[in-house]
């Protein structure tokens, strides 16, 4: 009797859902451990999920496009040295399919309690949060209904988003808004009133309904947004990937609208009813013509880029953008269209610094690390961190406060075949530079393999872009938000460098401060380059 073995989906991290982009086996394969089975794609990172033992795939239960979590099962393997009865391929992982719309957990039903005696002709009714799962506190995002409302049963009532989900809470029953108990911004659980509802006797309680439910009809007319596709179009943001609520998603169906083309405003980038409006005049204006207009404007009124036909001046060949290339692009468009940007450059005298690397090369090689001058950088900008903390912050949401952080996390831009992406060091100020110099090569080396796990890419105070071992002069990075600040590293260059009396051979350190001048102004930016030269250029700096 064969002992099969059903291969599930391990933990990666804080993502719940994310998406299949690749199927490495079939039924019949013969596999080793650690061989890779599948690989997965979250906003943050690819990965690929390895056997955690030999044998036959016997059966493949996902397929490209699916969206899974942890425990999901993927496959199932006959152990090593068994016959495997391998069963027909279902799934069609070589065919790319769309990615899945995963449905918010639908909403159980909404328990309703009687105010007044049940013997009247008309009564109020509480309305309370049902059982959302393992969920305390969540957000209200977005009110519905107001005072004075008639609502249907399953007419959604408000919006609440947990981390894993944004879900409607339906009404239970037909009947008029008597108050409402939520506000937006709120955090509700299970059984808080939400709403009061005034209904007759004769009205019921629906069941379990799903969170998908309709809204009243608007006055809007019905405008189709227009997409001009290219002659072989790149993968494009689906509009299972928008964030939004089901409401909000079914407001703008109702109006032709396709939500993936709509920018929006609400927290974390969430689409809000107002946005969709907003999308629908742009259109009726003319300023919202094709898929690139959304992304390209950010909210404001810039003029659609014109739409080329390449192919009228020659051969061609579009490359769609992976996923992380994509939201790279996005969050970076988005940082320069919402950080006002302001660059310092200096360069610092690294001669003696170099010598000391150089010097302590083997040392280094015998614990398994290279000491790259990245590491002195990641140390050096700890000290300038400590001495400026303006630097090691975050602007708050409503931009009313300054968030500073008291540890040492440091991202370190890293350029794969996959995109850029920025691992990040922990706790900077509590590691030597060997422990550094091995961090550095892991991170970087799990980077280009697409091991980086979504935790590794989180958290970051400060980045470093190093283009030292590329070329150049100098370059001006992009602030990678929430941060305020990011060092672009130039390669360095021996410069002659006047000494009171004489010119001598400096190596000299050329980089740039990217900084966010609502936090930070001119004067602190160029105190703090300069200290930081002042670390560079003697590093028992690093040891105060």
């Amino acid at each position: 009797m064969s002992s099969q073995v059903e291969v599930r989906v391990p933990d990666i991290g804080d993502f719940d859902h994310v998406d299949v982009i690749d199927i490495l086996v079939k039924p019949g394969d013969v596999i080793k451990p650690e061989d890779p089975l599948i690989t997965l794609e979250s906003e943050k990172a690819t990965m690929d999920i390895p056997a955690p033992s030999g044998g036959t795939v016997v059966a493949i239960s996902v397929a490209v496009g699916d969206q899974i979590g942890e425990g999901a099962l993927i496959l199932t393997l006959a152990p090593a040295g068994e016959a495997a009865a391998v069963a027909p391929q279902t799934a069609a992982p070589q065919a790319v399919a769309p990615a899945v719309a995963v449905a918010p957990k639908a909403a159980p039903p909404v328990e309703a309690k009687a105010a007044t005696a049940p013997g009247d002709a008309t009564r109020s009714i509480e309305i309370r949060v049902p059982d959302i799962g393992d969920f305390d506190n969540v957000d209200v995002i977005d009110i519905i209904v107001k005072a004075g409302d008639s609502v249907r049963i399953e007419d959604p009532l408000l919006t609440v988003e947990s981390e894993k989900a944004t879900m409607d809470i339906p009404a239970p029953v037909a009947g008029v808004v008597e108050s409402v108990s939520a506000a937006v911004g709120d955090k509700v659980s299970e059984g808080d009133v939400i709403v009061v509802l005034r209904v007759t006797d004769s009205a019921a309680v629906a069941p379990a309904a799903p969170v998908n439910v309709p809204t009243p009809p608007v006055s809007l007319p019905k405008v189709a947004a227009t997409r001009v596709a290219p002659p072989a179009p790149p993968e494009a943001v689906t509009s299972s990937k928008a964030h939004a609520s089901p409401s909000v998603r079914k407001f703008a169906r109702e109006l032709g609208v396709d939500i993936a083309l709509v920018y929006g405003k609400g927290p974390k980038g969430r689409i809000l009813k107002d946005d969709v409006q907003a999308h629908v005049k742009e259109v009726m204006r003319g300023t919202r013509g094709h898929a690139g207009a959304s992304a390209a404007s950010g909210g404001f009124s810039l003029p659609a880029a014109p739409v080329i036909d390449f192919t009228k001046f020659g051969e061609i060949e579009v490359t769609p953008l992976n996923k992380i290339r994509r939201l790279t692009g996005q969050n970076l468009h988005r940082s320069w269209i919402t950080v006002p940007h302001v660059f310092q450059m200096d360069e610092a005298d690294i001669t003696e610094l170099e010598a000391f690397r150089k010097s302590k090369a083997d040392e280094a090689e015998q614990k398994g690390a290279k000491l790259t001058l990245l590491a002195f950088l990641v140390k050096a900008a700890v000290v300038g961190l400590r001495k400026f903390p303006d630097f090691n912050a975050s602007l708050s949401p409503d931009g009313e406060a300054l968030v500073r952080k008291k540890y040492f996390h440091i991202g370190i831009a890293v350029n794969t075949d996959n995109g850029l992406m920025v691992p990040v060091i922990r706790d900077v100020d509590k590691k030597g530079l060997y422990e550094l110099a091995l961090e550095v090569r892991d991170l970087s080396k799990k980077a280009r393999e697409r091991k980086l796990t979504p935790a590794e890419m989180q958290g970051a105070c400060f980045t470093i872009s190093s283009l030292g071992g590329v070329g150049g002069t100098a370059f001006t990075p992009i602030i990678n938000m929430p941060e305020v600040a990011i060092l672009g590293v130039s390669p360095s260059a021996m410069k002659p460098v006047w000494r009171g009396n004489e010119f001598v051979p400096r190596l000299m350190l050329p980089f740039t401060l990217s900084y966010d001048h609502r936090v930070i102004d001119g004067v602190a930016a160029a105190q703090f380059t300069r200290y930081l030269t002042t670390v560079l250029g003697d590093i028992r700096h690093i040891l105060l």
